[in-house]
């Protein structure tokens, strides 16, 4: 019978990161500089494993292999992809990441034989004073684009958004974008990891080399729409009883909300689509027709299309996705 499966993430270490998985949720990361944790993934660059039940120690991509679209769902099947669509992370930026853009799907496709790259982001937690980029200012042209890349002033160009707790960013393929220091974030994206480095603040490494950018490939993908003031997304609210639910993005990749849950919340699942839920804070189980799974804050679970009805019991705060 299929189960609420619990992930285990794939940890990246990269210049930027920090140690806040630990501090945060518990996460058992492999050092300080700890920037990456992909959550539930199935990528050529890292699968995620089973921690659980009968199927623990195998990886998503077996997963979807033995039980096709039970795993999946009747939707992707149907549409003859049996390739996981989306891939989940949190972010720990200690410091700033560089500036990047990336494809949408033919562009990608055709260059990088990968999906494109529309996501969005959860901000989980952020210093004061901290800032991200999202878009340039606006009437910025690829031009003025191309020439303030060349000449190390792109800065000036890029449109800084203050970041709170609670933000939520919507950033489709060929937006200009940068975490800043200071922030933790939950990224919900399509299946991609694919980058073009913009721009990377002039820095150098201890032997005096700059990262390599991706002028081209950057310029060719960018769209330098005016989202000034347009950066921030609300969301929908709806109260279901003791239960708040915030219906945040609706795109051709994915759907999100985020479910604060203070006795129990019962989910719908009729085997045409997967759930991943993300828990941020709180800790309960996942009851279904077969019993149930206990979680806690950090934890992270694919839920098989053709698992049945469940509810989520325990107060909690969780972010759910799906095609």
């Amino acid at each position: 019978m299929l189960y609420p499966l619990k992930m285990n993430p794939i940890y990246k270490e990269v210049i930027w990161g920090g140690k806040r998985l630990k501090e945060v949720f518990g996460k058992e990361i492999p050092s300080c500089n700890t920037g990456e944790s992909w959550e539930i993934a199935c990528h050529e660059n890292g699968t995620s494993l089973v921690a659980n039940g009968e199927l623990k120690g195998k990886s998503l991509k077996e997963v979807i292999y033995i039980y096709g679209k039970n795993a999946l769902g009747t939707k992707i099947w149907e549409e003859g992809n049996n390739k996981f669509p989306l891939l989940v992370k949190f972010i720990d930026a200690s410091d700033k990441l560089s500036v990047q853009v990336h494809p949408e799907d033919e562009y990608a496709r055709i260059h990088e034989g990968d999906f494109g790259k529309t996501e969005m982001w959860i901000v989980l937690d952020a210093k004061p004073d901290a800032k991200l980029v999202y878009g340039v200012k606006p009437k910025v042209t690829k031009k003025e684009l191309e020439k303030g890349i060349k000449e190390g002033t792109l800065e000036k160009l890029l449109n800084f958004v203050d970041v709170k707790k609670g933000d939520v960013f919507f950033i489709p393929a060929g937006t200009i974008h940068a975490i800043g220091a200071g922030i933790l974030i939950a990224e919900i994206q399509q299946n991609s990891d694919t980058t073009y480095r913009v721009y990377d603040w002039n820095r150098v490494d201890d032997k005096g080399n700059s990262r390599e950018l991706h002028v081209k490939k950057a310029l060719d993908v960018s769209v330098l729409s005016d989202v000034v003031g347009k950066e921030k997304l609300k969301g929908r609210i709806v109260k279901e009883g003791k239960n708040i639910r915030n219906y945040l993005v609706s795109c051709k990749y994915f759907s999100t909300e985020i479910i604060e849950i203070n006795t129990e919340s019962k989910e719908s699942l009729n085997g045409e689509k997967f759930n991943l839920l993300i828990f941020i804070e709180g800790e309960g189980r996942i009851t279904y027709k077969g019993g149930y799974v206990p979680f806690k804050k950090g934890d992270s679970f694919f839920i098989p299309a053709k698992m049945g009805d469940y509810s989520i019991v325990g107060q909690s705060k969780l972010i759910k996705t799906y095609i």
